[in-house]
């Protein structure tokens, strides 16, 4: 049978592992496919780099443009990334009839919208299991084999470089700037690690799991992002000591309100399976009301692994490629006329517990006076923690967990536990889900 064409954008890190694993398990892959699938042609600006990456076997260029319109090819892989030159290469593509598979979790989060829509009119494909998670196939999970539920909530571990630090700032005590530091030594994280320790990254994948679970279009910019860089070493230790492991998890979760959709630390009981994901692997927890909860768990990043999902994308268009637009899976697991615009909800409204540190003066009636801001505010405390002061200080931390609340009540009852004499300095917040039923 003919071979499937494959124009490839990008041969770096993914790209390359991408051209490595195709050409060792070609066999495999046409067996599964039904045809051989072949990379034909690579556009990258290193014309070098791309020469020593493909040894010959297949042409090279400069011009990312004349791939996206040569009508031999039949797929347009597309490892760029970023927002700006790959958008327009993938509506450019798409416009010339191409299937296109991605890996770009900024550009779909971002321009989702409006580049499926345009494939829907084509009648072509876009596959993005590498978009999100790299090797884990949460996308096909989603988007199919838990087409029977109503998902209730995701919470995933989504960003390698952040899991990586804070695994490393518990089990070292070290503070965030000196692991941030091995991590860029390792190449873990980016010379501008900002994407990822600000959490934009997180965020950018969560929005299209988001998408998919619920049947809205992307709305990144509605989504709330908080990274890690203001987070404390000392809170790392007092949540363990609580029970409690901190990650930086992306959430969506489905309410009578509308969807939440976030990205900030967490603390997450240590007990719970994903709390218990280390170094720069992934993970990412899924409540179906049928299936209960499901955990997909992996390697987010790398050549091969990310090259595992690109791969895999192009089997499945490689299988659909002749088939009936209309009979394909939906882009975004519901038919593109059943999308529904459901509000996310402001921060504000979010309900969930906290745990607060506060620094607070040695002497009595100090947790009188907190509690009783709380208890104004209609919060409970679930446990608390309180350190003696060392020797010759007068200073000592009280932790406190809560129970339920929505966030405008905690940040009003922080307000005034800040303005209280017998409190030091600001109040440390961090949000806290149980991941349970």
């Amino acid at each position: 049978m003919k071979p499937i064409n494959v124009g490839l954008l990008g041969i770096g890190t993914v790209g390359g592992g991408t051209f490595t694993v195709l050409q060792r398990n070609a066999e495999e892959i046409a067996r599964r496919a039904g045809r051989p699938i072949r990379i034909t042609v690579v556009a990258d600006k290193n014309l070098e780099l791309a020469g020593k990456a493909t040894q010959g076997k297949c042409r090279v260029t400069g011009d990312a443009f004349a791939v996206v319109t040569d009508p031999e090819v039949d797929i347009v892989v597309e490892l760029i990334g970023g927002y700006g030159v790959a958008r327009e290469l993938v509506l450019k593509a798409i416009a010339s009839g191409k299937h296109v598979v991605t890996a770009n979790k900024a550009l779909l989060a971002t321009h989702g919208n409006e580049i499926f829509k345009a494939a829907q009119d084509k009648g072509v494909m876009v596959a993005f299991e590498a978009a999100v998670a790299g090797g884990v196939p949460i996308i096909k999970a989603v988007r199919e084999g838990l087409a029977a539920n109503r998902i209730e909530w995701i919470a995933g571990i989504i960003n390698g470089t952040t899991n990586f630090i804070l695994s490393e700032m518990r089990d070292k005590g070290l503070s965030f700037e000196a692991v941030l530091k091995e991590a860029q030594r390792l190449g873990y994280a980016e010379a501008d690690p900002t994407f990822d320790i600000e959490g934009v990254d997180a965020a950018h994948k969560i929005t299209i799991l988001s998408a998919l679970a619920f049947g809205t279009p992307m709305q990144f910019e509605r989504a709330y992002v908080e990274g890690i860089s203001r987070l404390d070493a000392i809170d790392i230790k007092y949540a363990e000591q609580l029970g409690y492991r901190i990650k930086l998890l992306g959430i969506t979760r489905r309410t009578p309100d509308g969807i939440e959709l976030r990205v900030h630390p967490t603390l997450i009981p240590a007990k719970r399976l994903i709390a218990n994901v280390e170094g720069a692997m992934n993970a990412v927890l899924v409540q179906g009301d049928a299936v209960g909860a499901t955990l997909y768990y992996g390697k987010g990043a790398g050549a091969e692994p990310t090259a595992s999902a690109v791969i895999a994308d192009l089997v499945d268009v490689t299988r659909l490629h002749t088939a009936d637009p209309q009979n394909r899976v939906p882009h975004m697991a519901f038919q593109p006329n059943q999308l529904v615009a459901l509000p996310v909800l402001p921060m504000d409204e979010v309900q969930t517990c906290f745990y607060l540190r506060l620094r607070v003066q040695d002497e009595p009636g100090v947790l009188a006076s907190v509690t009783r801001v709380l208890a104004d505010e209609k919060i409970s405390i679930d446990a608390m923690l309180q350190k003696e002061p060392g020797e010759g200080e007068y200073e000592a931390d009280l932790v406190l967990l809560t129970h339920l609340t929505r966030e405008k009540r905690i940040n009003s009852a922080i307000a005034k536990i800040e303005k209280l004499p017998v409190v030091v300095g600001k109040v440390t917040r961090i949000r806290m889900e149980e991941l349970g039923k």
